[in-house]
């Protein structure tokens, strides 16, 4: 899991996935949206497929990505139940407060 939060801790890589989710693009198509160099883009690709986010597909010589939500969607569901906050965990009670002592249970 600790992949993905390393993926997701970059802006260019979670803008790459906002952009994936309308459906596969190109590097170059990709690419374009970012004021950044074709290695930098590249590097940010990779950390995405190591985190198998991301499925690349060869096709000639374009490179077509595809977001893989159903991963992106365990792990922050997985983070989730973490903390207790998944749709099957039960919320916790708050605590009962105190209860305050009667005048005849304090004055003896």
């Amino acid at each position: 899991m600790s992949s993905i939060f390393k993926a997701l801790s970059d802006p260019t890589r979670r803008r790459v996935l906002q952009l994936l989710r309308a459906g596969p693009l190109s590097a170059g198509e990709l690419s374009a949206q970012f004021a950044v160099s074709k290695p930098t883009m590249s590097a940010h690709f990779n950390v995405l497929r190591e985190a198998d986010l991301v499925h690349a597909e060869k096709t000639g010589k374009s490179v077509i990505y595809h977001l893989k939500l159903s991963v992106l969607e365990d792990a922050l569901l997985g983070f989730a139940e973490s903390f207790g906050l998944g749709a099957d965990t039960p919320r916790a009670q708050p605590p009962s407060p105190p209860q305050l002592k009667s005048r005849t249970e304090t004055s003896v």
